[in-house]
């Protein structure tokens, strides 16, 4: 603790104060090196001061200037490397040519002639170990202190990427870097500064024998399957995995230890994105007036930022949320700021639910494609929240496509959900009756081009499991999961951008697109693995002494053990691989809207309980569960306004 002290005290000392310091030693190296030159060309400690007196002063003359002007006192000794070592060596032979030129060329009565050769090279190693010597203590005090809180860590990844990272967790005092993990044989048992360069095979070995403790991926070009499957090979090493950003945003500058992040999601999906169709990603936007509602959301926010880089002549932002309006209009005008050329960018504080101020908007600015993004979409609150969840996700939809129809808006594409497929709860329920009023609209007849776009979790958006398992992770757990064997699809947020675009471009109206997203996942191996890979244990029966448990919290009001896509069988193939078009049935325009003014007159006199027996009506598949059954009926008396004396739905 006492030299740990020194130390920090050492380090904290102002730059002047050090500087005069390494001057100090650095003469009474020059002077000391005399001395042991004398004392090994003649085996004698003691010599007249008038014989040593004079290259003693020759060499501090000759020296320090020359140490001063190549800037030894400008670096920074814990940070120093190569290019300092190679710089001193130079200056070091340079002044052993002046100094052994003067007492061994011409030579000097009283002082032996390989004094003036032996006293440089002293001078080279003294004047390297103190650099050293401080560099050691000052820059990785855990090998002499062993520090506590100091990462021991392996990059996989030995290419330029990895040793640039490297480079970088030199000047940092968390981490100690201890080798190189590398897939390529030929790299195996090779050395980068000092490091060992090891295989997968061997790195379970070395994790125990080095205590290892993290492990950093430094391998930004390998495609999603493969870092998946290094992924699953690190899952059993009780390592904390963390790894780099995309070759792109490496790109951007210089690699350092704040660009290192926990795994995403993707990482542990193993599923490739879904490419997109570059030609279908243009063919609505480019050039044209484009509108997005919802525009702040998960989904419609990075509908804006792709729809921005397609350049349309025009990019509407409608979002009801000042703050999530605000947020991604600046995002946007930063982006015209780096970019130059590029869209107008109009934020329009409106709400779908509004029909006077969307007409207002539509017919003002004439889009030529809407996006209609703008949704209730947390199942627990649509369900506490029936009547609003009803007028947002169902009047809302079918306000913006009436105007779309009567203002011959071209394209309409509608963004549902997998929850829309035999829904178990209200949230998904007015999603599928979103979808089949499009449907119905236009098997009616009109110019607009309906399209709705089905697809299952989004990785990242406000809600998800992700986010939420991390911050449990973090707090200590537990990690809570509804339901031991829940599956749930997934899907980045870029891709389900994509998918909108594209299929938005393909449809030839009252198309439902869904996602070929491969295999569901299981929640609890997601939780496993995102514990397991931060470098701590499950608690559980197994292992009792873990350090996250995974807790069994019971499935919510309404949700599904299992998520579908299809509620039909035998989808049919798009141009697009992975997009497949389904077959889905609803109800004539005629027959449709008589139960839409039954629902509307439920809504505005703010009857849950008629709203909630008509969505299952007009939606047959919609079959709540027993437990959702239950719910509601426990929840009456909040619905019916006994919180805070609240006005509320009527019960449900």
């Amino acid at each position: 603790m006492a030299a740990r002290d020194f130390i920090n005290r050492l380090v904290a000392l102002p730059r002047g104060t050090k500087r005069a310091i390494v001057i100090t030693t650095d003469v009474l190296i020059l002077a000391l090196s005399v001395w042991f030159a004398f004392y090994l060309r003649t085996g004698d400690w003691w010599w007249p001061v008038e014989s040593l007196a004079r290259p003693m002063i020759a060499a501090i003359a000759v020296a320090m200037p020359m140490f001063v002007t190549a800037g030894f006192y400008r670096s920074i000794f814990r940070y120093a490397g190569l290019a300092t070592a190679v710089s001193m060596v130079r200056i070091v032979a340079l002044y052993g040519l002046i100094f052994a030129g003067t007492f061994t060329v011409m030579g000097f009565g009283g002082v032996p002639r390989t004094v003036g050769l032996i006293q440089p090279l002293l001078v080279l190693v003294m004047l390297g170990a103190s650099r050293a010597v401080a560099r050691m203590i000052l820059a990785e005090p855990s090998l002499r202190l062993h520090r506590d809180g100091v990462h021991r860590v392996l990059i996989y990844g030995a290419g330029a990427v990895g040793r640039q990272l490297a480079g970088a967790i030199k000047a940092s005092d968390e981490m100690r870097l201890l080798g190189f993990v590398d897939d390529d044989p030929a790299l195996w048992g090779s050395m980068i500064n000092g490091m060992r360069i090891i295989g997968p095979r061997s790195l379970a070995h070395h994790v125990v024998k080095d205590r290892i403790t993290d492990i950093l991926l430094a391998v930004p070009s390998a495609t999603r399957a493969r870092r998946s499957e290094i992924v699953r090979q690190l899952r059993d090493l009780n390592l904390h995995v963390r790894t780099l950003p995309s070759v792109v945003e490496i790109a951007r500058g210089e690699v350092s230890v704040q660009d290192l992040k926990d795994l995403e999601i993707e990482d542990l999906l193993g599923r490739e994105p879904v490419a997109p169709d570059v030609e279908l990603l243009h063919k609505n936007i480019t050039g044209k007036v484009v509108l997005v509602s919802g525009a702040g959301g998960s989904i419609g926010s990075e509908l804006c930022r792709q729809i921005f880089d397609a350049r349309p002549a025009l990019l509407l932002l409608v979002e009801m949320s000042e703050f999530n309006l605000y947020a991604i209009h600046q995002e946007l005008l930063r982006r015209v700021a780096i970019g130059g050329a590029a869209p107008i960018v109009m934020p329009l504080l409106a709400s779908v639910q509004d029909k006077r101020r969307m007409r207002e908007i539509i017919a003002t600015w004439r889009p030529n494609t809407i996006y209609h993004a703008a949704a209730y979409k947390h199942v627990p609150l649509v369900e506490h929240n029936l009547v609003e969840g009803v007028r947002n996700n169902v009047f809302g939809t079918l306000t913006l496509a009436l105007l779309a129809v009567e203002l011959g808006v071209p394209d309409f594409v509608f963004v549902s959900t997998d929850k829309a497929v035999r829904p178990t709860n209200a949230m998904g329920t007015t999603k599928r009756l979103g979808e089949m009023i499009l449907q119905a609209l236009h098997a009616s007849g009109g110019e607009t081009r309906f399209s709705m776009v089905r697809f299952g979790n989004v990785l990242g958006s406000s809600g998800s499991v992700v986010p939420l398992f991390r911050k449990q992770i973090a707090e200590g757990g537990p990690v809570t999961i509804t339901h031991a064997d829940i599956t749930r699809y997934f899907m980045t947020i870029p891709e389900a951008a994509q998918l909108v675009l594209q299929a938005g471009a393909m449809g030839d109206g009252g198309d439902v697109f869904v996602l070929d997203m491969g295999e569901p996942v299981r929640i609890q191996d997601l939780a496993r693995n995102m514990i397991e890979l931060s470098g701590l244990s499950v608690r559980d029966a197994d292992n009792p002494d873990g350090e996250i448990e995974i807790k069994v919290v019971g499935l919510r009001p309404g949700e599904k053990l299992y998520e579908e896509l299809l509620i039909g069988d035998n989808p049919a193939a798009t141009a697009h691989p992975r997009i497949l078009r389904a077959r889905e049935g609803f109800l004539p325009w005629t027959e449709l809207k008589t139960y839409l003014a039954q629902l509307e007159a439920a809504v505005d006199q703010g009857d849950a309980a008629r709203a909630r027996a008509l969505l299952r009506s007009v939606v047959p598949e919609f079959a709540p569960s027993s437990e959702l059954v239950d719910w509601v009926a426990r929840a009456r008396p909040i619905d019916e306004g006994a919180a805070e004396g609240l006005p509320a739905e009527r019960a449900a």
